[in-house]
C-alpha cells in the first residue's frame, strides 16, 4: 500500500468514528514528532501493537478486502509484565469489504455491532486438516442466546447485536451492499497476530508501504522504540 493511501484511509476513519461518536485515547493522534519524544512510558502502546491497523491482506485491493482495526487495549502472551487477559477493538468495515475467512487458535472474541449498516458473517466448522467444514451445523451463541447455522449461511448483525466466536470457528465479514459502512467492536481474550491467525487462503497481515508522502499517524506495528 502507498502512504498517501494510508493516510487517505485514516482521514476517513477520523471522520467516520467523530460522525459516530466513538472517541479514541488522545494515543490514537500522537504524531511522528509526538513520538519522538515518547519514552519507554510509553512500551504498553508499542510493546502490545495498540493503535491504528489497516490492511489490505497482502490483496493491493483494500476497498474490496480490508479492514480499518484500532487496537484500544491489548494484554501479551509473550511478555508477562503485560497481565491483561483481554482486548478490544474498534473495526470500520464497508459495505461488501471482505476480512477473508480465517480463525484463531487460542483467541475467543465477541464481534459486535457498533452502529452504521448492517454487519454479515459467514461461519464454518474447520476439519482436522484446517479446510471447511461444508457439513456440519455451526453452533454458536448470539447475545447470549445458542443458535444453530448452516455452514456458511448468511448472518446478519444490526446494530447492537452480536456474535461469540470460539477458537477455531472459521469466519469472514463484511457490511451489506445499500446499509452503509459498519462501526464493529471487539472483545476477546488477548491478541496476536504474529501467530495466532489461520488463514483459509494465504494473506499477508501487515502491509508493506511505499512511502510517498509523510506519515500521518504511525501504524501499531511502526512506532519508532524508545
Amino acid at each position: 500500500m502507498k502512504r498517501s493511501e494510508v493516510n487517505s484511509i485514516l482521514r476517513d476513519a477520523v471522520g467516520f468514528l467523530e460522525e459516530s461518536k466513538f472517541r479514541l485515547p488522545p494515543f490514537a493522534y500522537w504524531t511522528p514528532a509526538d513520538w519522538t519524544v515518547k519514552g519507554p512510558e510509553a512500551d504498553e502502546i508499542r510493546d502490545n501493537l495498540l493503535g491504528w491497523d489497516i490492511t489490505d491482506f497482502g490483496t493491493g485491493d483494500f476497498r474490496n478486502c480490508g479492514l480499518v482495526l484500532f487496537t484500544l487495549r491489548n494484554g501479551n502472551i509473550k511478555n508477562l509484565q503485560y497481565r491483561k487477559p483481554y482486548a478490544e477493538k474498534i473495526m470500520i468495515i464497508e459495505e461488501e469489504q471482505r476480512t477473508p475467512m480465517h480463525f484463531h487458535f487460542n483467541k475467543m472474541e465477541d464481534i459486535i455491532n457498533r452502529g452504521g449498516g448492517t454487519l454479515l458473517l459467514e461461519l464454518y466448522n474447520s476439519t482436522g486438516n484446517g479446510l471447511l467444514d461444508k457439513e456440519k451445523p455451526v453452533r454458536a451463541s448470539s447475545d447470549g442466546v445458542e443458535r444453530e447455522f448452516v455452514p456458511g449461511e448468511t448472518i446478519r448483525l444490526a446494530v447492537g447485536e452480536s456474535i461469540t466466536l470460539p477458537p477455531y470457528l472459521y469466519h469472514s465479514f463484511y457490511a451489506e451492499k445499500g446499509r452503509g459502512t459498519v462501526l464493529s467492536g471487539e472483545v476477546s481474550m488477548v491478541n496476536d497476530d504474529a501467530t495466532d491467525n489461520r488463514f483459509l487462503e494465504p494473506m499477508g497481515r501487515f502491509p508493506e508501504i511505499e512511502e510517498n508522502e509523510p506519515v500521518l499517524y504511525y501504524l501499531c506495528s511502526e512506532y519508532p522504540r524508545a
